[in-house]
């Protein structure tokens, strides 16, 4: 059967482990997926919320999947955006390294 805090229990440690890449790591390419990371952990538990709502037999049943997709729209642009503005980074700079960009002017 479908428990509810289980599906929490994994949305939050996806979503911790893509905070951790995010402030830890200092390659935009895994900044980028740490934060696609963070998204899925965020549909994970919308949807998980979906099915309980749907469960509970109340109008509006299908609002978590609904959010859901939502949310992978945003993500699709969100990777879009973010690897062209990696790929102009690369071909001015010729390096993805976030402390080196933070550390170069113009």
């Amino acid at each position: 059967m479908f428990s509810l805090s289980a599906a929490l229990y994994l949305s939050a440690i996806i979503f911790c482990i893509g905070i951790y890449g995010v402030l830890a790591r200092r390659n935009i390419l895994v900044v980028l997926m740490s934060l696609e990371l963070m998204l899925n952990a965020v549909n994970l538990a919308l949807v998980s919320f979906g099915r309980v709502y749907a469960q509970a037999g109340q109008p509006g049943e299908h609002a978590g999947q609904i959010f859901a997709l939502m949310v992978l729209a945003v993500a699709a642009a969100e990777a879009a955006i973010g690897l062209s503005l990696l790929l102009v980074i690369w071909r001015k700079w010729r390096t993805i390294d976030v402390r080196d960009l933070c550390r170069m002017n113009g």
